[in-house]
């Protein structure tokens, strides 16, 4: 998870300090010291974390934590507010031409992920803002970069321009506008090549290509596991193109975080989106406080209601509270109930947007097998239908040829069944005491 180490160590220093009563200059000190700590071991550039610490001290001691009714609480507040701040303080949206098409130029080193971005942010724009996208292959010098844009523009049922390899990249990306105009595309994603290192070449060319097509948005993507010399690249390339935002891929797999954390403070440039994973919709705005929140063990509702907004028909749900109502829920709701979790992404994100979660005794080190959810699944579909609506109907011999069919054991289905007993009986009694009470549940599930 992103910022795991700095997290934790974070979480412990603010714990020390959330319930006292009394905040001394001393406490605010020690507090400094851990803080300075932990984001120089997190990667955060060593400037960056001197004025951070610098404007944390002079707030902790000041009057708004010596005149709060819970200076603990209010420290914790002030670090939370400076840390929102040092990533950008407002979530900076995509600018968008007054004028179609929008014109957003990928710029970054070999394999920080430009080509993935491209079309991940193609696919967002598309979802969330009803684009028209066209995907322009203006790396001729990687070897397959053009077929793997190709091959992401097949998956997403999305148009990609190309001229081959032997065309100028320059004028691939002239060609590409005008096709983009013809088409009505209002929206042109330019995947531009990279180097293992900058370059006085790889400047120049993108310096062309940005003469030539006046995109409205320059992104830098960068790879967040990479640290320290991620922030080293932003420079350079914001020297030469004044960048307009970045896309930190990687994020998932980047236990330190502190090149997010440096970026914006050292550049000036707005980290706009980060990469979550692999999959074509692992592409999420970056939200500075809800960040600074998931940093300090705060939860991020926010980001969790939208994934399950996104991830939800309202239909469906509606039906499958009436069905919970009236206990009428059967194993065949179950797994679809699974199927939607599962598209909010990976459950262990989900859990981690809890508030608090890593409170939870054993939560912290819990590893989600999803081996096990596919067991599940695996279970219930080898069910008949008259199985799945009356779980009681089946007996030895019907479990010997649920468990066949899903590769299983007999105990594994009968564990189920008995969780999904035991959980309608839950469920049951619930419902109970909530009668005549409409229940917020933004995500719908039968746990919650």
């Amino acid at each position: 998870m992103a910022f795991e180490s700095l997290a934790d160590r974070l979480q412990q220093t603010m714990k020390k300090i959330r319930g006292k009563g009394k905040v001394s200059e001393a406490d605010v000190k020690q507090m400094a010291r851990e803080i300075r700590l932990a984001l120089l071991e997190a990667d955060v550039n060593f400037k960056v974390v001197k004025s951070f610490i610098k404007r944390v001290q002079e707030r902790a001691i000041g009057q708004e934590v010596l005149k709060s009714l819970t200076p603990g609480q209010q420290v914790i507040k002030v670090v939370q507010q400076e840390l929102t701040e040092l990533m950008g303080g407002q979530q900076t949206k995509l600018n968008f031409a007054l004028k179609p098409p929008t014109i957003i130029l990928f710029v970054g080193l070999q394999g920080a992920g430009k080509t993935t971005s491209a079309a991940k942010l193609a696919n967002y724009a598309r979802k969330t803002h009803n684009k028209k996208p066209l995907l322009i292959a203006a790396d001729i010098y990687r070897p397959a970069a053009i077929k793997q844009l190709q091959t992401l523009g097949s998956q997403l049922n999305m148009p990609v321009f190309a001229m081959g390899d032997k065309t100028s990249p320059v004028e691939i990306v002239q060609h590409g506008i005008e096709q983009a105009k013809e088409d009505h595309n209002d929206l042109i994603l330019i995947d531009t090549a990279g180097r293992l290192h900058v370059d006085d070449a790889l400047m120049e060319e993108l310096e062309q290509i940005k003469a030539v097509s006046h995109p409205d948005e320059i992104f830098l993507v960068v790879d967040a596991m990479t640290g320290q010399d991620a922030v080293n690249v932003a420079t350079s390339f914001n020297e030469r193109l004044d960048l307009t935002g970045a896309i930190m891929t990687k994020l998932d797999g980047d236990t330190r975080g502190g090149a997010a954390l440096s970026i914006r403070s050292v550049t000036g440039t707005p980290i706009k989106f980060v990469g979550m994973g692999e999959k074509m919709d692992a592409l999420e705005p970056f939200h500075p406080d809800r960040m600074a929140s998931r940093i300090l063990g705060m939860g991020d509702v926010l980001s969790l209601i939208e994934k399950a907004q996104a991830a939800v028909d309202e239909e469906k749900a509606k039906e499958m509270e009436r069905k919970l109502r009236s206990v009428s829920f059967t194993l065949d709701d179950f797994l679809e109930q699974i199927g939607q979790i599962r598209s909010m992404g990976p459950l262990d994100d989900l859990l981690a947007m809890m508030p608090g979660a890593n409170r939870f005794k054993g939560m912290k080190n819990m590893q989600i097998d999803e081996k096990k959810i596919d067991q599940v699944e695996a279970i219930i579909r080898s069910m008949t239908r008259d199985e799945k609506d009356n779980p009681e109907m089946i007996n030895a011999s019907r479990k010997k040829r649920i468990a066949l069919g899903s590769g299983t054991s007999i105990a594994d289905v009968n564990r189920l069944l008995k969780q999904f007993k035991e959980m309608k009986k839950m469920m049951k009694q619930f419902m109970g005491k909530t009668k005549g009470k409409r229940r917020k549940n933004p995500f719908n599930l039968p746990f919650m």
